[in-house]
């Protein structure tokens, strides 16, 4: 998990729409959408290898689910408010026992994606201004 001083408002924009994943989770070259919502991702350095991906968005729980529908990798991505401002991002991943041996790629993988979501919402926020003086 990490923190972002950006308003949950601010991480969802990015974390519910497919076609922003690159821009911030490590490994994803490129997104491809279908006409089901579901959609394809292409891993960095594969760019012949389609991965279909399911993804189930629950806004009103601030949850988006991935699903691979190659590995049964499953994310579940959670915002929750910060009592102090900003927003948590929180991620837990299934990873099915013939996955395992992927366990450390993945964790990389995913702190890293906390890490440039977090950026990425931190630096779209709309900015506080500075109070004014009288």
């Amino acid at each position: 998990a990490t923190t972002t001083p950006a308003a949950p408002e601010e991480v969802w924009k990015a974390l519910y729409d497919p076609a922003r994943y690159p821009s911030w989770w490590v490994g994803w070259a490129s997104v491809e959408p279908s006409e089901d919502g579901a959609f394809t991702m292409y891993p960095v350095g594969y760019p012949d290898f389609p991965m279909p991906q399911e993804v189930r968005t629950e806004r009103d729980d601030c949850r988006v689910t991935v699903s691979c529908q190659v590995s049964d990798l499953i994310f579940e991505w959670r915002l929750d408010d910060e009592p102090s401002g900003g927003t948590r991002i929180s991620v837990h991943v299934e990873i099915p026992e013939g996955e395992a041996h992927r366990l450390e790629d993945q964790r990389a993988a995913v702190h890293g994606s906390l890490v440039r979501l977090a950026d990425l919402a931190g630096a779209t926020a709309p900015r506080a201004s500075a109070p004014r003086r009288r």
